[in-house]
């Protein structure tokens, strides 16, 4: 409900954040997002691993987004973690730990991976 404003990435931003040129960043996000489109475009299953976050993971009509549990324990704190988990032990689906395969998350065990 609603409209929603899009806004474009800010690529000069993420450029001076990781210390690379914008036509670099530019060049990457272009590129993995062409591919993707590619590969979901032929039915391929995919994960995008965001390096030291989580995994999304596309397979076949299901996206599942994966988080690391030491990504969110430095977002919230091991405690705070360890009490949503006890109070929702569903969320403990949607974490993993960063040593786990990737195919492993998956159904088919069949996966294209995204560095």
């Amino acid at each position: 409900p609603g409209s929603k404003v899009l806004e474009p990435l800010k690529y000069a931003k993420v450029a001076m954040d990781v210390s690379v040129s914008r036509r670099k960043v530019e060049g990457c996000i272009v590129g993995i997002t062409s591919l993707l489109s590619h590969c979901l475009g032929k039915g391929e299953n995919v994960a995008l691993v965001l390096r030291d976050v989580a995994v999304l993971l596309i397979e076949d009509r299901r996206v599942q987004m994966t988080f690391y549990s030491d990504f969110l324990e430095r977002v919230s704190g091991k405690r705070i973690l360890e009490e949503a988990a006890f109070k929702v032990p569903q969320l403990l689906d949607t974490v993993v730990s960063q040593m786990v395969p990737i195919a492993s998350l998956t159904f088919t065990r069949r996966v294209i991976v995204f560095p």
